[in-house]
């Protein structure tokens, strides 16, 4: 997927990176519409779920899901740096990444695109530095990757 930006160029998007808690989930659980949307994605591009997996849920979750899960640890490398390092591994430039917390900083201050997800669970005020873009649920944000022109509309100088 390209996007053409006036004044910030093009934008070439190959995977979609998603937070998993406040993200795309609510208290552990995706909703069968997000699923659904998932699931649309995923026909034109690789999506990978990244997560610490606070609520111990996301396998079960997304067991149906054409999805890359990577469950991240909590060990001497941050899930933040780990987060970034999986970004940094797709190819930086090329993803667009989804995110509530702050563990999302690093992975949206290396990505082609960032948008930052203002749902149910809250946001961390210090990640919309970082982004590009705020919406008001993950809905609303994966529908913009089928709706492009909004993206443009709102990123263009």
């Amino acid at each position: 997927m390209q996007i053409e930006i006036f004044g910030k160029g093009i934008i070439k998007i190959e995977n979609a990176v998603f937070d998993y808690n406040g993200t795309i989930a609510l208290n552990g659980k995706i909703d069968p519409k997000i699923k659904t949307m998932l699931i649309k994605l995923a026909k034109i591009m690789p999506v990978y779920v990244l997560t610490a997996d606070t609520n111990q849920s996301a396998a079960g979750c997304c067991a149906d899901l054409p999805i890359n899960l990577k469950i991240l640890t909590c060990d001497v490398v941050s899930t933040q740096t780990q987060k970034a390092n999986i970004v940094a591994g797709l190819g930086l430039k090329n993803c667009v990444c989804f995110g509530n917390g702050f563990n999302d900083i690093e992975m949206f201050k290396i990505a082609g695109l960032s948008i930052a997800v203002l749902g149910e669970e809250g946001l961390c005020t210090k990640l919309l530095a970082h982004s590009d873009i705020l919406v008001k649920s993950i809905n609303d944000g994966i529908d913009l990757l089928f709706n492009t022109n909004r993206i443009v509309a709102g990123l263009r100088s």
